[in-house]
């Protein structure tokens, strides 16, 4: 696939998440380029900005999207995250991207954005992919799973804060990029979340939660929960 083809269609996610309602406010200046957390005296709601004078082209470039993530890993997948931490220049602009690879049978595991909407292009290889809709009003319901299975050119929207995944299911690597309504869209991985924090949640709580035995929770708390994003 030609690589001017590859990025006019990341140009594309980008532009759609800059006209879909973005979860962050909208810029009061034409830039404002972040300063690394590490220089700022107290932490605040997005990042301070640099003085202007000190802007430099630099602050609006990141390179190496067509480097394919490292998919050796427990899960098979690689996200390599384009949001403000990594390209300063995105601080106040309410956008960013990421590139997703994913090894045959690789898995992007079930995790939401809390901050924003997500539009999911698959450039190769063929994907399942769904979401879980929150709970419904009526008790007698069930929340609603909403899956398909993607071709090279689909995409796909994971509407903000639903739980959703991706799965290879082919027997080649996969490549897809994905844009977001936000600077900064968040990652929850559920089961990271779940099984993984520190420290643990107590596993009284989980075992009920799940109805299952308190040995099966302390097997699940016991694994190592890789952080896929």
């Amino acid at each position: 696939m030609k690589i001017g083809f590859t990025f006019s269609v990341v140009a594309a996610l980008l532009s759609w998440a800059s006209i879909a309602y973005a979860a962050d406010p909208n810029p009061l200046q034409d830039f404002c380029v972040a300063l690394p957390d590490n220089m700022a005296d107290v932490f605040v709601n997005g990042k301070f900005c640099k003085a202007p004078n000190l802007v430099v082209a630099e602050d609006f470039l990141f390179q190496g999207l067509n480097i394919p993530g490292n998919t050796s890993n427990q899960l098979g997948s690689a996200v390599t995250a384009v949001n403000v931490n990594q390209l300063p220049g995105l601080n106040t602009l309410g956008v960013s991207l990421a590139r997703l690879d994913f090894a045959p049978y690789g898995l992007n595991p079930p995790h939401t954005h809390p901050r924003a909407t997500e539009a999911f292009l698959l450039l190769e290889g063929e994907l399942y992919v769904g979401f879980v809709t929150s709970n419904p009003a009526n008790a007698n319901q069930r929340n609603k799973l909403f899956t398909k299975y993607l071709k090279a050119g689909d995409v796909f929207v994971f509407p903000q804060g639903l739980i959703h995944f991706q799965i290879n299911v082919g027997k080649i690597n996969a490549v897809a990029f994905a844009g977001f309504g936000s600077q900064n869209p968040g990652v929850i991985t559920i089961a990271n979340a779940v099984f993984g924090s520190d420290p643990k949640i107590n596993p009284d709580v989980l075992a009920k939660a799940f109805q299952v035995e308190k040995n099966i929770i302390d097997y699940l708390q016991a694994q190592f929960w890789p952080n896929s994003n």
